[in-house]
């Protein structure tokens, strides 16, 4: 007998995805493992593959979709099976065959309490050009077919649905109140007025990744007992090392590379900020993996750089690389951005000299890099110009004590003013 293929729950506690695209087709048979599809995340793309042999034979869901977790989104049938009528077959299983997760709703009626937008408002809609937003859009088919015939730019339209998803109805609120914009702008213009009100502005709705840092980051200050070190390290002999390796080289290597490779040196030195702190016990782990702050235009990913202490300076540049590129493309996978103990957060590269980053839980320590600059520093009684650079390491003081942070900051600096410790 078919049965309803439901959304999977892709990331810990997550209650919604995004069904980017069916990688197969309608009675095309896979098998147990293989990728049926590709769902998006708040920061991530991942496959999700078929439990069992089977084949699609009716879909409930088109890409580009958000489902809520556990919602349908196919009627399946396995290998073999004969589904006569697949819409008879959705049916039975107690969905609609036409779309079983539509939130589509007849028009509302003049006496509802939803306020249609303003004539103002209207106007500017009818004047926004059909251009392409830079995060995703989420709305029904009928909602993007209304809008496009009607030559709206969805990126201006708020949703009432869930998630903030536009539905027919608030593209249709929107053509309602068109005339009246347009009555309004062939009148003859007002002189202006002094006025004497706030300032104007515009509000620009939460996307789903931002919304999840918030959560996250106020969960860590409200929750996480933050204590934070600073240090600062003379890098010229790195920046000499570094000058050596990439000359002739098409796989340059970052400063931030020496310093994910410096943090993980440290780590196995002090193997005691190598943990997580839980309910019940203080996890110590055995290797060192690293999340990479990357900023996008959406938000900040993290993904982890896995067992980086066994990685070369070469392969970590390699990876580094590769989560750039993929943070901006937006195909990170979630495996990618799960796990490990620590964080390295840069903004050198915007010349700020030194912050306070706050802890992603449930990790224990986070880094934050500020940017290389020319100081004068007492050496041997010596005044010299030497390039430094700041760093503030954020600990977690329910696992790490003031001195276990202090000995790990130590051997960090060690670290960076003697790169050859961590190239052998």
């Amino acid at each position: 007998m078919p049965e309803l293929l439901r959304m999977p729950e892709v990331a810990t506690g997550s209650t919604s995805a995004v069904l980017s695209a069916w990688q197969v087709e309608i009675d095309q048979q896979y098998g147990s493992g293989d990728v049926i599809a590709v769902i998006e995340t708040d920061k991530a793309v991942v496959d999700m593959e078929a439990e069992a042999d089977g084949r699609i034979v009716h879909f409930l869901v088109s890409g580009g979709q958000e489902v809520a977790t556990g919602d349908p989104i196919a009627v399946w049938a396995i290998a073999g099976e004969e589904v006569a009528d697949p819409a008879a077959a959705a049916a039975a299983l107690g969905v609609d065959a036409g779309g079983a997760v539509a939130d589509e709703a007849p028009a509302l009626e003049e006496s509802t309490t939803e306020a249609a937008p303003s004539a103002a408002a209207a106007a500017e809609l009818q004047g926004h050009s059909q251009g392409q937003s830079s995060e995703r859009i989420f709305a029904s088919p009928i909602a993007r077919r209304l809008a496009r015939d009607a030559g709206l730019d969805l990126a201006i339209i708020v949703g009432t649905g869930p998630g903030g998803r536009i539905r027919r109805r608030d593209v249709e609120a929107v053509l309602r109140s068109a005339p009246a914009a347009t009555s309004a702008s062939a009148a003859s213009t007002p002189a202006p007025t002094a006025s004497a009100g706030p300032a104007g502005y515009r509000e620009i709705p939460h996307t789903r990744l931002r919304k999840a840092i918030a959560s996250r980051l106020t969960e860590s200050k409200a929750t996480v007992p933050h204590f934070y070190l600073r240090g600062t390290a003379v890098v010229d002999a790195l920046l000499d090392m570094r000058t050596q390796m990439n000359e002739g080289e098409d796989n340059r290597v970052s400063v931030n590379d020496f310093i994910i490779k410096a943090v993980a040196h440290a780590h196995l030195k002090v193997p005691a900020v190598n943990v997580m702190w839980t309910a019940d016990a203080v996890r110590q782990f055995d290797t060192v993996d690293i999340s990479v702050a990357i900023a996008t235009e959406t938000g900040l990913v993290t993904p982890v750089v896995r067992d980086a202490a066994s990685l070369s300076l070469g392969q970590l540049a390699l990876v580094t690389k590769d989560f750039a590129q993929r943070a901006k493309d937006g195909s990170l996978r979630q495996t990618e951005l799960e796990g490990g103990s620590t964080s390295v957060s840069n903004l050198g590269m915007f010349g700020t000299e030194g912050f306070d980053a706050i802890i992603n839980p449930p990790q224990s320590t986070i880094l934050a890099v500020g940017a290389a600059r020319q100081q004068p520093i007492v050496r041997d009684g010596q005044v010299e110009i030497a390039t430094t650079v700041q760093f503030s390491l954020s600990v977690d003081h329910r696992p790490i004590d003031g001195a276990t942070a202090a000995q790990w900051m130590q051997v960090f600096i060690a670290a960076m003013e003697n790169p050859a410790r961590i190239v052998r």
